[in-house]
């Protein structure tokens, strides 16, 4: 199992622990985290699950690819760590990650 803790943006911490495999997306919306959506299911085409990763973990993820990037560019409040969850696939290497929740995703 895979540790993941989401800090809402009101504070709120939540630790889940999910399968290997299972995209950070998947994880939250799973856990009824707040404000992560995932609308499109995961196959990268809303931006509703967008995150910000901690800097700690930034360099153990795999870069954003092209459509990931054009993606966020839609998203409201994209700043340093803006990710999206249904592009971060959770492994033993990124056991015990931080994930922020934006005030919305609208």
């Amino acid at each position: 199992m895979i540790k993941v803790t989401f800090i809402e943006h009101n504070g709120t911490v939540r630790s889940v622990e999910v399968a290997d495999g299972t995209s950070l997306m998947e994880a939250a919306v799973g856990n009824l985290i707040p404000g992560i959506d995932g609308d499109c299911g995961g196959c990268c085409a809303c931006a509703t699950c967008h995150l910000f990763i901690e800097p700690e973990w930034l360099d153990k993820l795999v870069p954003a690819e092209d459509m990931e990037k054009s993606l966020l560019e839609l998203a409201e409040c994209v700043g340093p760590g803006s990710r999206l969850g249904c592009q971060i696939k959770l492994s033993q290497s990124l056991d015990g990650i931080v994930a922020r929740t934006p005030l919305g995703q609208h």
